[in-house]
């Protein structure tokens, strides 16, 4: 029995698995996902709560990728899945005097539409999304293998073998926290716990509200009740998933110097492990393969500089990670250009390859 060879796997169903699953799509109908847990978006895109509004600060690549992310991805969502995103608006309030002075530096370099409300910026473009619908509706028709944990990866006649069980001609990691498949010092993953909480109450909210935690635009249970979310845009766990009484009543009071919330009822509670880059910047593009490019340019720990183009990579390996706090934002924009990465061969824009991790770091290997 011949074994079946596809044209593009990938591995993990978060939001940026399920991104670059669409776009891929578009070219092929050969694609499997593999999710190691028993549904789609189940760690921290799951836990997400899908605020989508800009980055304040002074002008700065980081600021200039996430808004740039954000314009892009609002459209994409209003434009492929209409019904999964709120378009309400989000007022940002500053949590103390010291933040509040900070939001007068940064008035001047804001380059979205706002209104100054509440001591606060209004932006009334900003939205809101339903993380699991969302990925869900990135799937569609897109083959999904649950319950499956990949332990090892291996490139053979132009082939990659995985655990000598599935084949693809095409190697996307979208595994978020874990870096257990790659072998490469330079790609460091940082696990940044994040929580978000379902709650019932009778308080009807119109717009979304980011302070020191997040509380989103309700919906309508009945006529009488609404669901809201609150998350934690920062919340560290210590070592593991669990939400214990205190986390949760951490985050109700948080909400509760936001807006005035009645007869609260929690539904839902979840934690989900962010993956973030050591520069917060996202990881994306062809994996570069360290010990090969050593080897050919050993002087490369002394900073000498090699013209990145000469970089051995892993044939057909490509990674797509390190999204952090805002999966929802950077994940369309950054799926569309890996896309063309894969399928035009145009290259991913300087701030977010590979590059700038593996210059860096080997220059710390003398």
């Amino acid at each position: 029995m011949s074994k079946h060879i596809y044209d593009y796997i990938i591995i993990g169903a978060g939001i940026a698995g399920s991104s670059i699953a669409y776009e891929l799509k578009k070219h092929s109908n050969n694609i499997l996902v593999i999710e190691k847990e028993n549904k789609i978006a189940f760690g921290a895109s799951g836990a997400a709560g899908g605020l989508m509004s800009p980055l304040l600060g002074k002008p700065n690549k980081f600021k200039t990728l996430v808004n740039e992310a954000l314009k892009y991805s609002t459209n994409f969502y209003k434009s492929n899945i209409p019904k999964h995103i709120n378009q309400c608006g989000t007022l940002r309030i500053p949590k103390d005097k010291e933040d509040e002075k900070k939001f007068q530096e940064y008035i001047p370099f804001i380059d979205m539409p706002y209104k100054i409300e509440q001591g606060g910026c209004f932006f009334p473009e900003a939205s809101v999304v339903n993380s699991h619908e969302i990925c869900k509706a990135l799937m569609t028709d897109i083959t999904i293998q649950y319950n499956e944990e990949v332990k090892n990866i291996n490139y053979e006649d132009k082939i990659w073998n995985l655990d000598n069980k599935y084949y693809t001609k095409n190697l996307i990691l979208a595994t978020g926290s874990s870096k257990k498949l790659i072998d490469e010092f330079y790609v460091n993953i940082r696990a940044i716990w994040g929580q978000r909480i379902d709650i019932s109450t009778t308080t009807c909210i119109g717009i979304n509200y980011h302070k020191e935690c997040s509380v989103t635009a309700s919906k309508e249970i009945d006529e009488k009740t609404y669901k809201v979310s609150i998350g934690a845009t920062h919340h560290r766990f210590v070592n593991t998933k669990t939400i214990d009484k205190n986390d949760t009543e951490v985050l109700l009071k948080k909400a509760s110097d936001i807006i005035k919330l009645e007869d609260i009822n929690v539904i839902n509670e979840y934690a989900g492990a962010r993956a973030a880059s050591v520069d917060y910047f996202p990881i994306v593009g062809k994996i570069i393969d360290s010990k090969k490019t050593i080897q050919e340019f050993p002087y490369l720990k002394n900073g000498t500089n090699v013209n990145e183009q000469r970089f051995t990579r892993y044939d057909n390996l490509y990674i797509l990670n390190g999204v952090g706090g805002r999966g929802f934002v950077l994940s369309p924009y950054l799926a569309k250009q890996l896309c063309d990465l894969i399928i035009y061969n145009k290259e991913v824009q300087e701030e977010i390859n590979l590059n700038r991790l593996f210059k860096r770091e080997v220059k710390r290997l003398k």
